[in-house]
């Protein structure tokens, strides 16, 4: 069982940066891809970014990219989000997920078994 906490949410200006963090438990996380997800009121959850088990390979939704920088550091059990030049429209719930296979399609939530509760992120303008 793979439990994920996400931290670093909070309350920026637009074109501010933040930082999320997502810890993992579990002997087995060097060796999940990972992703981060948000969720907007009323919307949909939707894709932000992802990495592959040590972080060769990165994907980020077009709306993110440039912006935003996934990466990992598996000695300390963490995926980290590093946000820069945020925009009001990133406003949203952001949650940390993990996914068992690396052949799992990483852009979708069906290919993550496990989820963290969520942090929240508000850009105001």
């Amino acid at each position: 069982q793979v439990q994920l906490v996400e931290s670093g949410g909070g309350l920026v200006q637009a074109g501010g940066s933040l930082r999320l963090s997502c810890a993992a438990s579990g002997p087995t996380f060097s060796s999940f891809p990972m992703g981060w997800f948000r969720q907007a009121p009323g919307k949909e959850r939707e894709f932000v970014a992802a990495l592959n088990w040590n972080g060769g390979n990165t994907y980020y939704a077009d709306s993110v990219k440039v912006r935003f920088t996934i990466s990992r550091d598996n000695a300390k059990n963490t995926v980290y989000l590093q946000m820069n030049s945020l925009r009001p429209e990133d406003t949203a719930v952001y949650y940390c997920a993990a996914s068992r296979y690396s052949s799992s399609n990483l852009y979708y939530t069906g290919g993550y078994a496990y989820w963290g509760q969520g942090t929240q992120v508000t850009v105001s303008s």
